[in-house]
């Protein structure tokens, strides 16, 4: 579900830098997607498209100007190609097991990084603190409202 959420945060930011000027937001959706698809994610280390399919996706520019990863696909044969596939299928739960343990050394870099800021406060009984009372609203919304 986060991770659901995070897709869909990421995806509308394409699609607002995308569309900026344009009204033909639906139009643009498909290469906001394929961008969002294409494009290496910090926190898992690996583009969305790799850890799903176990290879790197061809973008449209590679299929009219051949790069090198191209030109030697279309010159190996096609039972070659069948194992090179099947070889990239097999591996693609370990790609997926990199991610996951890139992700957690990203949580940890990060978690490390916010606790350096935060002062730890040791409070003793009878001890006195500031306590604000906040005025009683009738209709309190947002992190006002009652627990």
């Amino acid at each position: 579900m986060v991770l659901l959420r995070q897709q869909t945060r990421t995806s509308k930011r394409f699609l607002r830098k995308m569309i900026q000027s344009s009204k033909q937001w639906y139009e643009k959706l498909s290469f906001a997607l394929l961008g969002y698809r294409t494009t290496v994610c910090t926190s898992v280390g690996a583009t969305p498209y790799l850890l799903v399919y176990g290879t790197e996706v061809v973008i449209p520019t590679e299929v009219e100007i051949p790069s090198l990863r191209i030109i030697v696909e279309t010159e190996i044969e096609d039972s070659e190609w069948v194992k090179s596939r099947l070889e990239q299928l097999t591996l693609i739960d370990e790609k997926r097991m990199d991610a996951v343990c890139h992700r957690q050394l990203y949580q940890q870099r990060l978690a490390h990084a916010y606790n350096k800021k935060v002062r730890p406060r040791n409070f003793e009984v009878w001890q006195f603190v500031l306590r604000r009372i906040l005025p009683h609203h009738q209709e309190a919304k947002g992190k006002f409202a009652h627990n």
